[in-house]
């Protein structure tokens, strides 16, 4: 398997050497493995911090900047963050405000990040923590006790990210984050596997012509296997699997998403077929974003992420924000 990498060893501090040469808007502490707002702290303003395995990307620090994330600690590929890499980062830009651990839902970043809080509350920051666990695919898997965290993850960054940036007190964001994640479900569909540096070759074996539905992002097994399908049949399944599951009463904030190897032609003509099923579903849209964001390296596939809206939520979601991953209003 072809990779454009040197080393299996060097992959995760040479991608941030890279980011830190790309964002100057951005402190990356390569050593220590964490990505901050270069003007953090911000006086009187709660810290979001995030993170989790690379190979995500741009998922999480490509999500730090105005309207999002104060920090994101990357672990290794596929590997949770240590929790002296979040301790380090809530001392960084932890203003007085208070700190909101924004966590996905598998084993590793649930312990790490407990963890980190107790150690960072001993230091006296005051920590809240959000987990995120909206993928309806599978109920516990070999990464997860509970349901995975996926696209919502995005969701809940950039909406709590805004309420803190508008100077909201901690309880306020964290009742904000939860909210998101409550309100919202995904469905993930993989067309290929996932092929990580260390071991240069696909992790599971999906022939050809086969897919998997309700893959994870790490590459967890989903519901079932099933001849390859179009992408009007895979948008039937996907869409109607996260709307049984929501049955959402309000318009929707909607999220097609790349797992890493599929092209914006491809995400872009699914996104017309998910369209279609809200619409013969009376399920109104408010927004969407279509793209590569929470990504499983060179997996080929998508998934759909749904999140209910009200008023205040939908403010929050237009409301500016400069990241290297996702920009508008600024």
């Amino acid at each position: 398997m072809r990779m454009l990498i040197n080393v299996p060893e060097t992959v995760v501090a040479d991608a941030l050497r890279g980011m830190a040469a790309a964002h100057p808007e951005l402190t990356v502490d390569v050593d220590n493995r964490v990505v901050m707002r270069r003007d953090a702290p911000v006086a009187g303003k709660v810290a979001l911090i995030s993170g989790g395995g690379s190979g995500h990307e741009p998922l999480h620090a490509g999500f730090v900047g105005p309207g999002m994330l104060s920090a994101a600690c990357p672990g290794e590929v596929f590997t949770s963050p240590v929790p002296d890499q979040m301790v380090r980062a809530a001392a960084a830009v932890d203003s007085g405000a208070g700190v909101l651990f924004i966590v996905k839902n598998y084993t590793g970043d649930v312990l790490n990040f407990e963890m980190a809080a107790e150690l960072a509350e001993d230091e006296g920051v005051q920590v809240a923590k959000v987990l995120v666990n909206d993928d309806v695919a599978v109920t516990d898997s070999l990464f997860t006790a509970g349901r995975r965290g996926t696209g919502a993850t995005l969701f809940v960054e950039k909406i709590a990210g805004a309420a803190a940036d508008e100077g909201a007190p901690l309880e306020r964001v964290e009742a904000v984050a939860r909210q998101v994640n409550e309100g919202s479900r995904s469905f993930g569909v993989a067309l290929s596997s996932v092929t990580t540096p260390a071991k240069g070759s696909p992790t599971f074996d999906l022939p050809p012509g086969e897919l998997e539905l309700g893959i994870g992002i790490h590459g967890e097994p989903g519901r079932e296997r099933r001849p390859m399908m179009t992408s009007r049949e895979i948008a039937d399944f996907a869409v109607h699997a996260v709307l049984d599951d929501l049955q959402p009463t309000s318009p929707v904030l909607v999220l097609v998403n790349g797992m890493g190897a599929t092209p914006l032609l491809e995400l872009y003509g699914f996104n017309a077929e998910v369209q279609r099923v809200l619409s013969e579903r009376h399920v109104s849209v408010a927004r969407t974003l279509v793209g590569n964001y929470v990504t499983s390296l060179d997996m080929a596939g998508c998934s759909v992420t749904l999140c209910q809206l009200d008023e205040e939520l939908l403010r929050l979601w237009d409301a500016p924000v400069e990241t290297p991953a996702l920009r508008w209003g600024r």
